[in-house]
């Protein structure tokens, strides 16, 4: 039978707690405050820019310096990936058709 030791319990349940406050927390106050409209479309755009910068690190910089040469797997393999997810907004399409892009880059580069 396995036993549970009191400190890696309290430790586990801590983590839960600093992983789980400051995403439910925000959530929480301003479900009970009455926005004004500009700044709901103003937080409407923070997914899609935080996703942006992201997204643009690993497309553009590789390794320490700006990469846009024709070596560089990551750029190909983003084009069909845009493409389908702007036509058909699919989640699964554009994994589905990334994951053989990089298939396909990677054998032939």
């Amino acid at each position: 039978m396995m036993t549970i030791r009191p400190a890696i319990l309290l430790l586990f349940l801590g983590m839960a707690l600093v992983t789980y406050l400051p995403r439910v927390a925000p959530l929480a106050v301003l479900s009970r405050l009455d926005l004004p409209p500009w700044l709901l479309r103003w937080l409407s755009f923070v997914p899609v820019s935080v996703l942006s910068a992201l997204l643009a690190k690993e497309l553009l910089i590789n390794g320490t310096h700006v990469d846009l040469s024709f070596s560089h797997p990551h750029l190909w393999v983003a084009i069909p990936a845009f493409v389908v997810a702007a036509r058909t907004r699919s989640l699964m399409g554009t994994v589905l058709v990334e994951i053989a892009s990089m298939a396909l880059v990677r054998l032939l580069l």
